[in-house]
């Protein structure tokens, strides 16, 4: 005898009632919060995108903040221009404080696709350069070669690493020229590039310094600070898995121990954080390499394995 109620795989219910077999389809009825919540997150499909990368990095919670802050910055500006309202200047002129390897270059990777994506940016990519790509030789020629790179990046972000090499030279020197490219097109330009000095922390403050203007110019200031050992081992672990491979426990040891005795016992500056991470796990996937070949072991699991004799920290920074 067939069960009174029974549920199909199509969700639906049969019921025999006085043997009469009937078939309620049933309808799953969303709940108004959840409607609310699709209807959020097709509108932000962009601060969607930008999130789920950001959560591939490692640390970085106050930059991760501040990319959202961006966002919505952006976004209700666009709502209040619709209602008529004033819009404040949409200025995103950038200073990124930080020792090499603390993701710098990254994040504004990322803050161009973003800004791509809200139509802030028509391109939304990347021109990096440095004092070399910008000081020329002669008089004039600085102005020219500064000029040629912002056209470069028209549309996008110009990243200028260490920038405060620019006022290395004094007053005479080249340098100074670049600047004052930099500052009149920031002004004259201002909605069509975005440029981001990056730098030490310490001397990008003295760089601020030389020239009043500038600090003003730059409403943006993200500070990107060294990663604790726990965040290197955690990127570490990121590293080899993406390469399919992963740390013994005598490497895990090994590597762990190097990085607590660089971080305190060395200068901030010689150590370069996530990039020294990356230089030790390629150096430690060529000894692998050549330990399997001489101990003509190809196992599945050898294959895979770093273990603590292919770590050598040996000419790395």
């Amino acid at each position: 005898m067939e069960q009174p109620v029974t549920l199909n795989k199509n969700g639906q219910i049969n019921i025999v009632l006085n043997n009469e077999k009937k078939t309620v389809k049933i309808t799953k009825v969303s709940k108004p919060h959840e409607k609310q919540q699709e209807l959020i997150r097709s509108k932000h499909e962009p601060l969607r995108r930008i999130e789920e990368e950001m959560s591939a990095l490692v640390g970085m919670e106050e930059m991760k903040k501040i990319v959202k802050e961006i966002y919505a910055w952006i976004y209700i500006n666009k709502v209040r221009e619709e209602h008529g309202l004033l819009t404040g200047g949409q200025v995103l002129h950038m200073l990124f404080k930080g020792n090499p390897g603390t993701g710098k270059t990254t994040v504004a990777r990322l803050i161009g696709k973003l800004l791509k994506d809200m139509n802030a940016l028509s391109k939304g990519h990347l021109i990096e350069a440095e004092r070399a790509d910008l000081v020329g030789e002669y008089i004039g020629h600085t102005a020219q070669k500064t000029r040629d790179l912002i056209k470069k990046a028209l549309g996008g972000i110009l990243f200028i690493d260490e920038a405060y090499s620019l006022a290395r030279g004094g007053e005479k020197d080249f340098g100074k020229e670049a600047i004052d490219t930099l500052v009149k097109n920031m002004e004259d330009r201002q909605n069509e590039f975005i440029l981001i000095l990056a730098g030490y922390a310490k001397e990008m403050e003295q760089f601020l310094s030389l020239n009043p203007g500038l600090r003003s110019r730059f409403p943006l200031v993200i500070d990107f600070p060294d990663y604790s050992v726990e965040q290197l081992m955690e990127i570490a672990h990121k590293m080899v898995a993406e390469r399919q491979y992963f740390l013994s426990k005598d490497a895990e040891w090994k590597l762990k121990e190097q990085l607590q005795n660089i971080k305190y016992n060395k200068l901030p500056h010689v150590f370069s954080n996530g990039r020294y991470i990356r230089n030790v796990i390629e150096k430690a996937v060529r000894a692998q390499a050549m330990r399997l070949l001489m101990n003509d072991s190809y196992e599945k699991r050898d294959l895979e394995t770093i273990c603590g004799e292919d770590l050598n920290f040996a000419d790395l920074s």
